[in-house]
């Protein structure tokens, strides 16, 4: 490909699986057109060579006649890619990502994309959007909730989208530990490194404690100061669980095993 080519000429580094990763996904594509008579696959505009290339091998080993279906890449007004490669993915699947955490990732859109996303993933009418995206300041905040329950009332139901705005209001305005947040099991005692990364609050030890340096992870609404810190089934509140929050706006319940 040409821009396998250019690295190569140019004497740029290239890793084992970048260089096999367009040969994998053609040759996915070609194996589900011979399992499941796929024809058609459906990608964002950066994977059209590596669509192209499975196209040409289902030709090659199946002579089977295959297509690709690309659209403009969704980014990000800060011009960052949406996917799951990117920290905080928005899988559809609740199982993967909670219905709360799916409102908050709408919740806390850019202001500059605000009105983008509700032309994209609501069924607001136009003029309701053009009233809300042009709203300033602390007024803003009102259309991301807006499109947060619109967001996940798509994806989710309604009702479900309602009780994750609920969720919010609760935790962020009234401080409390409200039901409805994401909640793990964990048996405990444990290290609040392990707890934090089990959480998904980080991805790794070093993350939390970089985390815990800056006085961004918190137990029970109390800064966290000590890495070491166990986090035992004595300090589960009231209602059994013990409150992680990461920043502002992660927040996870943990219920002792």
């Amino acid at each position: 490909m040409e821009s396998v080519k250019l690295r190569l000429d140019r004497e740029q580094p290239m890793s084992f699986l970048e260089f096999n990763y367009s040969i994998m996904q053609a040759y996915d594509y070609v194996e589900l057109y011979k399992r499941y008579g796929c024809r058609l696959q459906s990608c964002g505009s950066d994977q059209w060579g590596n669509v192209v290339s499975g196209i040409d091998l289902g030709r090659r080993m199946a002579q089977g006649q295959l297509f690709g279906l690309t659209t403009p890449l969704i980014t990000l007004a800060s011009g960052a890619k949406m996917g799951k490669s990117v920290t905080g993915a928005v899988w559809l699947n609740k199982d993967m990502l909670s219905v709360y955490d799916y409102w908050q990732f709408w919740r806390n859109t850019e202001d500059g994309d605000v009105g983008r996303f509700m032309r994209l993933f609501t069924d607001l009418p136009g003029s309701e959007i053009m009233r809300l995206e042009a709203l300033r300041g602390a007024e803003l905040n009102d259309a991301k909730k807006i499109l947060a329950t619109e967001a996940t009332a798509l994806m989710h139901g309604r009702e479900a989208a309602m009780a994750a705005a609920e969720t919010a209001r609760r935790t962020f305005e009234e401080g409390a530990r409200a039901e409805g947040l994401p909640t793990i099991t964990a048996k405990l005692p444990d290290g609040i490194l392990n707890l934090a990364v089990a959480c998904g609050l980080a991805t790794s030890n070093s993350e939390v404690r970089r985390l815990i340096a800056n006085n961004g992870l918190r137990i029970n609404d109390v800064s966290v100061s000590d890495p070491k810190l166990v986090v035992t089934a004595a300090d589960a509140t009231s209602n059994g669980v013990v409150k992680l929050s990461s920043g502002k706006k992660k927040h996870v319940l943990v219920k002792p095993a």
